[in-house]
C-alpha cells in the first residue's frame, strides 16, 4: 500500500463533487484531514432518480472531522466562479488545492452530435477548467501550504478521435490548459498536473452511457489514491506531469490492483486507449 499524505491544515476546492469521482476525491482528502469545499450544480435530489448533492458530500466529509463548505456552482459562469473562489477563501481562510473534476460527457460523431452539445462540452470542460484555475492563481501564489492545480483529464496523444471528436477535444483541452499553467507558474511553485484512469471507472456516467459492464470498470478509489500520491509530493518539483492512475501507483509500489476491480481480473485499459490507442501496460509490452 502507498503512504498516504497527512493533509491536516490544508483545504481543497473540488468541482463536481455531487457523486462519482468528485465525491470520492472529496472523501479521500477529508479522510487525510483536508478541509473540503464541495461544489457542483445539484443541491436537491428529492425529485431525482440519482442520489447525491453537494451538501450531502460536504456532510459526509464533515463526519471525518474536517471543516466543509458547499457552494452551488456552474463552472461556465465567470462571475459565479470568481464569487465561489472568494467565498471559499472567506470560509476556510486558505485554499491550497484546486481540483478541476467537473466535466460533461457525450460521445458522438461530428454528424451525430448537435452544435449545442459541442458547445456544452467545451464550455464545461475547457472553459470551466480555465475559469476555476484562473480564479485561484493569485491566491495560490501566496499560500503557506503546498499549492496545487490538478485536473481530471487525459494525456494529449492523438490528433483525431473518430466517434468522439467533441468530447475528446474538450477533455484534451482541459489537459492543455493545465499543463500550460505548469510552465507559466513554475516560478511560483504551484504544481499543475493532470490525472486520468487507465480503465473506465464505475460512475453514473459510465452506467448511463453504457460504457461497458462491471468487468470493464474499477472503483473511483483508484483515482483518489492516485491523487493522494500526487499530493504526497513536492509541487515545486512534481509539476507538468500527465499522470495515469496505474502508473503513479505502480511507481509508489502497488503491484496488485485487484482491490479496485468490481469483478475478477483486471479490466482492459479502455479509458487510456480512448485518447491513446497505442497505450499498453508496462507488463504487456
Amino acid at each position: 500500500m502507498t503512504q498516504k499524505p497527512d493533509l491536516s491544515g490544508q483545504a481543497a476546492f473540488i468541482t463536481g463533487t455531487t457523486r462519482g469521482i468528485g465525491k470520492q476525491l472529496a472523501l479521500a482528502l477529508a479522510e487525510r484531514g483536508c478541509d473540503i469545499v464541495s461544489t457542483g450544480k445539484t443541491v436537491d435530489d428529492s425529485d431525482s432518480d440519482l442520489e447525491g448533492t453537494i451538501h450531502k458530500t460536504a456532510e459526509a466529509c464533515a463526519e471525518k472531522g474536517v471543516e466543509t463548505h458547499a457552494i452551488q456552482l456552474d463552472v461556465r459562469d465567470e462571475e459565479a466562479v470568481e464569487a465561489a473562489a472568494e467565498e471559499a477563501i472567506d470560509e476556510l481562510d486558505e485554499i491550497n488545492i484546486v481540483i478541476n473534476n467537473a466535466s460533461a460527457i457525450q460521445m458522438g460523431s461530428v454528424e451525430e452530435l448537435p452544435a449545442n452539445r459541442y458547445d456544452l462540452l467545451n464550455e464545461v470542460n475547457v472553459r470551466g477548467t480555465y475559469l476555476v484555475s484562473r480564479a485561484f492563481i493569485d491566491h495560490l501564489k501566496d499560500v503557506e501550504e503546498d499549492a496545487w492545480i490538478l485536473t481530471n483529464a487525459p494525456p494529449v496523444e492523438r490528433d483525431r478521435a473518430p466517434g468522439s471528436a467533441a468530447y475528446a477535444w474538450s477533455k484534451m483541452g482541459m489537459s492543455f490548459v493545465t499543463l500550460s499553467m505548469a510552465q507559466e507558474l513554475a516560478d511560483d511553485e504551484i504544481g499543475c498536473n493532470t490525472f486520468w484512469p487507465v480503465t473506465a471507472i464505475d460512475t453514473r456516467a459510465t452506467r448511463y452511457f453504457e460504457m461497458g459492464t462491471e468487468d470493464d470498470w474499477r472503483t473511483p478509489e483508484i483515482v483518489s489514491d492516485a491523487v493522494l500520491e500526487i499530493l504526497a509530493r513536492d509541487p515545486a518539483e512534481f509539476t507538468g506531469n500527465r499522470v495515469y492512475d496505474e502508473d503513479i501507483l505502480r511507481e509508489a509500489g502497488v503491484e496488485d490492483f485487484s482491490e479496485y476491480n468490481l469483478t475478477e481480473g483486471d479490466p482492459e485499459p479502455t479509458s487510456a486507449q480512448l485518447f491513446d490507442p497505442d497505450y499498453s501496460r508496462p507488463d504487456d509490452d
